[in-house]
């Protein structure tokens, strides 16, 4: 896998193993980041990290730090090892946790960009609701989604716009 663009563009950083995380595609990652535009300065909350690309991406284009959660053992020793191979340690915090229970733990933690990417096997409507919270008053939430499913409503937050891949699509919400 590689960065796309940015001071870490062309940078390449491993992926986890196994069938636990998918990775999203060059295409797909490319898109997020050009709806986001200019994310200069930006937190950004990446909930269901895998291997941390979308931090990482989001670091190259400017963001000001990151925090990438995911609770898989082999996903977040391949997540701390991407971090330290790109040199990342002060702007990515990679935190083994579930995210309920980072949620829970970290109830006043907000963010400009929430991204969150759970596995399409598993996608916890209820812990997505959940972590909504974290949006900060006018930020972007931006959903990884399997193509086919019904696009779900966040308390919240308004639709803006959405992209469809086939098999994922993004929906880019925003916190009123």
């Amino acid at each position: 896998m590689r960065i796309i663009a940015g001071k870490l563009g062309g940078r390449v950083f491993q992926a986890p193993h196994g069938h636990r995380t998918h990775p999203m595609a060059d295409k797909i990652r490319g898109a997020l980041f050009n709806v986001l535009g200019d994310i200069e300065g930006l937190t950004v909350l990446d909930a269901f990290a895998g291997s941390g690309g979308l931090s990482f991406e989001a670091i190259s284009r400017g963001a000001k730090s990151a925090i990438a959660i995911d609770h898989d053992g082999p996903a977040h020793k391949t997540l701390m090892r991407n971090i330290q191979d790109l040199g990342l340690e002060q702007e990515v915090k990679a935190t083994k946790a579930n995210a309920s229970g980072w949620s829970d733990n970290n109830p006043e933690a907000q963010f400009d960009i929430v991204i969150l990417a759970p596995p399409y096997d598993n996608l916890q409507k209820n812990l997505l609701a959940k972590l909504v919270k974290h949006t900060k008053d006018d930020g972007i939430l931006v959903l990884d989604w399997p193509g086919k499913e019904e696009i779900p409503e966040f308390d919240g937050l308004e639709q803006i716009t959405d992209k469809n891949y086939g098999d994922a699509q993004l929906i880019f919400y925003h916190k009123r």
